[in-house]
């Protein structure tokens, strides 16, 4: 092998050591002759000439089994389970379309016909709350202001709070009478304290749907009256309920109060659960003729012998009864929390893997996730839970702390059940013009 030959090939390798080292590459070119310079030289112009970039980056795989779980937790199958999780017998359930959702996960465990338009009734005001939370999160409305009470809301039909026109409840009251009590009068009011009119207030919950994907969903009205252009899916319902729960947690808790007294009137919450379930803490009940009786439910249970918080909510509407709903509520919950593990396979900003990098002044870059990864599949059947990386290759610098460099795709028995966006957990700058060019040479000789 010739001298040129055998400085290409040490020089090539030691561009793989640490930024400190790349002076003794220098000095190892400069001291094996001009062809090695004017190699380095051409990258050196190439690399400046391009403005420090190289060819799109391609993406290629690597293959992870997924890490032992750190956390155990209890959940639920189902007929029509989807994500991909194998089906076991689900327990029947009285209703027309119902479905049971992992808001720890984001998985939806179980479902019947989930996207069958339906009237939603009183859990209209789901969005209501969602946007008079935001209003007054956003301090377009006081707690302490009293809205006027117009002939609309005065007289309100249906469910009520009674407020009296001539003393005005303040928001404070609304908030607790719409959600706890259902009135009719109360979500009028609030509708048009934040917009105006309920005509208004109609058209930004249409516009707030849109924006939070619920993709088959339109409001006639802010309190659930039925109407032809009024109509939801449990799984829009579903999504809405959680993003109530994710983005307002502190006013959340009104949901599981058990009654609320406003006028001297004494009225107790219509989600019958909250009395029998300890675990239970919202959501919101519905009923019209045409509907039928409504329920959304959520309960929130620590898991066995962990730490771990574990959430399921479930949606049954069109039921034949008030007990119905409530029935089989607690069926689906207690299906859900009895026949699924919740597993953790990766802990908040927790490193699991280095990747290396190109034209950096490091060489590796740590690579995890934002959050927690979690993935629930029926119980006993952890070991069927595979992982796979696939990443951006090749990493080239600067690289930002948590931008986005893979995905990682979580699958049970061979079907993808999640994924979840693999993150750079640090920094890394761009080298100095020498390691560029090297490094330009070696993406070349690729």
């Amino acid at each position: 092998m010739g001298l040129h030959a055998r400085a290409v090939r040490t020089v090539l390798a030691d561009v793989c050591a640490r930024p400190a080292r790349r002076a003794a590459a220098a000095r190892s070119i400069v001291a094996n002759g001009a062809r090695i310079r004017a190699l380095a030289l051409f990258a050196a112009a190439l690399l400046l000439s391009s403005g420090g970039t190289w060819a799109a980056p391609q993406r290629g795989k690597s293959n992870a089994a997924a890490p032992a779980p750190a956390a155990a937790a209890a959940a639920s199958p189902a007929v029509g389970a989807t994500q991909g999780l194998a089906p076991r017998e689900a327990p029947q359930i009285a209703a027309r379309s119902w479905l049971l959702m992992d808001v720890t996960t984001g998985q939806l465990l179980a479902a019947n016909d989930p996207d069958m338009r339906v009237e939603p009734a009183s859990l209209t005001k789901l969005m209501t709350a969602y946007l008079a939370f935001t209003a007054v999160k956003d301090k377009k409305l006081a707690l302490d202001a009293r809205p006027p009470v117009s002939p609309l809301a005065h007289k309100a039909i249906g469910s009520r709070m009674f407020v009296d026109p001539a003393s005005p409840a303040t928001v404070d009251e609304l908030l607790h009478g719409l959600i706890i009590q259902s009135g009719n009068d109360a979500a009028i009011i609030l509708a048009e304290a934040i917009s105006g009119t309920e005509e208004a207030f109609t058209q930004q919950m249409n516009r707030e749907a849109k924006r939070l994907g619920l993709t088959n969903t339109l409001f006639a009205n802010a309190s659930g009256l039925p109407g032809a252009q009024h109509y939801s899916t449990a799984r829009d319902l579903a999504m809405l309920a959680i993003k109530l729960i994710e983005d307002h947690p502190d006013y959340y808790k009104l949901y599981s109060q058990r009654d609320y007294t406003y006028n001297n009137i004494k009225q107790p919450n219509r989600n019958r659960l909250l009395f029998v379930d300890p675990s239970v803490d919202g959501v919101k009940t519905g009923h019209t003729e045409a509907a039928g009786f409504c329920l959304v439910a959520s309960s929130q249970r620590t898991a066995p012998g962990t730490d771990l918080q574990r959430r399921l909510l479930s949606v049954v509407l069109g039921t034949a009864s008030e007990s119905a709903r409530t029935i089989e509520s607690q069926k689906l919950l207690n299906y859900g929390f009895a026949s699924f593990d919740t597993l953790k396979l990766y802990a908040r900003e927790a490193t699991a893997a280095s990747y290396p990098i190109y034209k950096g002044n490091a060489a590796e870059v740590k690579a995890g996730f934002a959050g927690p990864v979690l993935v629930s599949v029926p119980r006993g059947r952890a070991q069927a839970v595979k992982g796979e990386i696939e990443r951006v290759q090749p990493l080239i610098a600067p690289i930002e702390q948590g931008q986005r460099i893979g995905t990682l795709r979580v699958q049970f028995d061979g079907k993808t059940i999640a994924e979840h966006p693999l993150i750079a957990l640090e920094a890394v700058g761009s080298a100095g013009w020498f390691g560029r060019a090297w490094d330009t040479i070696r993406l070349w000789m690729r």
